[in-house]
């Protein structure tokens, strides 16, 4: 009996499909994501296929190829998958490997895929359907059954055509599609769901910087629901970019001490050595503070060997981390938040092990934002292995669901629900005091219906207590220190009093407060004890309807409220 016909036959899995590599994972009996290894012993597996005399290889094996057999080596496809207009693609990625062409209403390669002499066109999806197919064989030999289903993860701007398009292919392979994904969804997921971990509402950054591309995304996460905020996507920064800082430098230190030879770069050979092995560096300067560079027959049979530390490539590297950081600002001032906003940044992709990287975000951020990446944090997951995880953990979730169930539940009409557009919360003021400090009960960004409890501090002396239930916006409150007094009585003295101003302009404090908006209710409580606490609890409908309870906490009995007439702040 089929998957499809019984839920209850599927053995699924997490796939997670990259422009750079792939990598599979499963959920154990005891509910943890484990990566699977292929048959190479690979948890990063490359996305590449190649054909030597008909003999397909795949991943690593494939990978190697590209030196010797680059134009029967196939890469960096995903992004080609789905797209109907050829001018539309950038295949620069692809240089060092077969060449996309245009076919028909697609992508394809020509390659050498059979033991014949003659090459065959072969679709991007084609391509696609070979390699998700080595990717469930691995995945198969692991397990001892047969994979039939997968959660797939997916770029935040993958389009529906392309959705489709991975969907025919992995059909192709054997695979049910359960659900697409999205990467930065499934990296917040693998964090939320490791053991001993506690849901908080938080705002996370997902900064993903990717062999071919950098993609950033604000999520917010609410109860366990998490609604991306503002996504940002950069081809210009990329870990190809940082291999090619690296080329650059290897190939001048050849150049110099072989002037004679010529420019490796220059050689389609010498430039696929110089970039497999650059990538190896990359790797190793992510471990250990130095790495060696050793090619043999570089170019014109000399062999070339030098070394490079740590410092010598964040130099190198320099204007590419500036760059990534500018990306995560920028997503951050996209979703019209402050920096202090900010919980969390979480550093996905294989760039990500970069030290480099993780210390310019902590440079830029505040104290109170957590980075968690491995230079940073010692219980941060592989940045490599997320988005898999993630996957894997949302499977073993749906796998026992009918598709049609987990259709409607994701469907757009179920998906896209009211939130909130400001925090909701109160202020508990007490005699005769004419304000109270703002306590945020439900965060904005909260998807509706919602019910949140908390229990609040009163005023220490008690007594008679007026709650009053508003709204509330975040707001950044900045402080500037005195400015020093100027000396009149000598010129110089006042441009030193200048660059005194500068500094202080750099010392200023800024400080996350709350700006108290529109009132929506206000209840009463008399006689609370000296020091007592009073329990609120919030419900907000999807229609925006407010429904508070207040209560002292210890007390009897309690004011119950429908706010009439008012309704939250929200937006579809």
């Amino acid at each position: 009996m089929s998957a499809q016909a019984d839920p209850t036959q599927r053995v699924a899995i997490g796939l997670s499909f990259g422009n750079s590599y792939s990598s599979i994972a499963y959920t154990t009996g005891e509910g943890k994501a484990e990566v699977i290894a292929n048959e190479d012993g690979d948890r990063q597996i490359p996305s590449a296929l190649s054909y030597v005399e008909g003999e397909e290889l795949h991943g690593g094996q494939a990978k190697s190829q590209l030196v010797r057999n680059s134009k029967n080596t196939v890469a960096y496809f995903r992004d080609l998958l789905g797209q109907d207009r050829f001018k539309s693609i950038d295949p620069s990625p692809c240089h060092q490997s077969a060449h996309p062409l245009e076919s028909g209403n697609g992508v394809a390669f020509s390659i050498r895929d059979t033991e014949e002499e003659k090459e065959n066109t072969i679709s991007v999806g084609d391509i696609t359907a070979r390699h998700l197919r080595r990717l469930r064989t691995s995945a198969s030999d692991y397990l001892g059954k047969a994979v039939n289903a997968a959660v797939i993860t997916v770029p935040t701007n993958f389009s529906d055509a392309q959705k489709e398009a991975l969907k025919a292919a992995a059909k192709d392979a054997g695979i049910e599609v359960l659900q697409f994904i999205h990467e930065p969804t499934a990296a917040v997921l693998a964090y939320d769901a490791r053991p001993g971990a506690q849901l908080a509402d938080k705002v996370v950054v997902v900064a993903d910087l990717g062999g071919t591309r950098s993609d950033v995304a604000v999520v917010a996460s609410r109860g366990g629901i998490y609604t991306i905020l503002a996504t940002v996507h950069d081809y210009d920064v990329s870990g190809f970019k940082l291999d090619q800082v690296l080329i650059d430098h290897f190939a001048k230190e050849f150049i110099k001490k072989h002037k004679s030879v010529g420019d490796p770069r220059e050689n389609e050979r010498s430039m696929a050595k110089l970039k497999l092995e650059c990538e190896a560096v990359k790797k190793a300067l992510s471990i250990g503070t130095t790495a060696n560079f050793s090619v043999e027959s570089l170019l014109g049979g000399v062999d070339f060997t030098a070394t490079i530390n740590r410092t010598r490539y964040d130099l190198l590297g320099s204007k590419l981390f500036a760059a990534f950081t500018r990306l995560v600002a920028h997503a951050v001032e996209k979703a019209e938040l402050d920096p202090l906003d900010i919980s969390e940044i979480i550093l996905a992709g294989g760039n990500s092990h970069t030290p480099k990287v993780a210390s310019a975000l902590r440079a830029n951020f505040p104290d109170t934002t957590t980075i968690l990446a491995p230079s940073t944090s010692p219980t941060a997951i592989n940045p490599s292995e997320l988005a898999v995880r993630g996957a894997a953990i949302q499977a073993s979730l749906i796998q026992e669901f009918e598709l049609e169930d987990i259709e409607q539940s994701t469907h757009p009409m179920v998906t896209v629900t009211p939130h909130l557009s400001t925090a909701v919360g109160v202020l508990c003021i007490s005699g005769d005091e004419s304000s109270g400090v703002f306590h945020a009960i439900v965060d904005a960004e909260t998807p509706l219906p919602v019910r949140r409890t908390a229990t609040i501090a009163t005023p220490r002396e008690g007594g008679d207590v007026l709650i009053k239930l508003a709204e509330g916006s975040r707001h950044i409150k900045v402080t500037k220190p005195e400015p020093k007094a100027r000396k009149e009585d000598d010129s110089a003295e006042e441009d030193n009093d200048s660059d005194d101003d500068d500094s202080d302009e750099e010392a200023e404090l800024r400080e996350k407060t709350w700006k108290v908006g529109k009132t929506l209710s206000e209840a009463a409580i008399r006689g609370i004890k000296k020091g007592g606490k009073v329990e609120i609890q919030i419900n907000i409908g999807a229609d925006l309807s407010i429904n508070a309870i207040f209560r002292e906490v210890g007390g009897k009995g309690g004011i119950r409220g429908i706010v009439q007439g008012q309704k939250a702040n929200g937006s579809a």
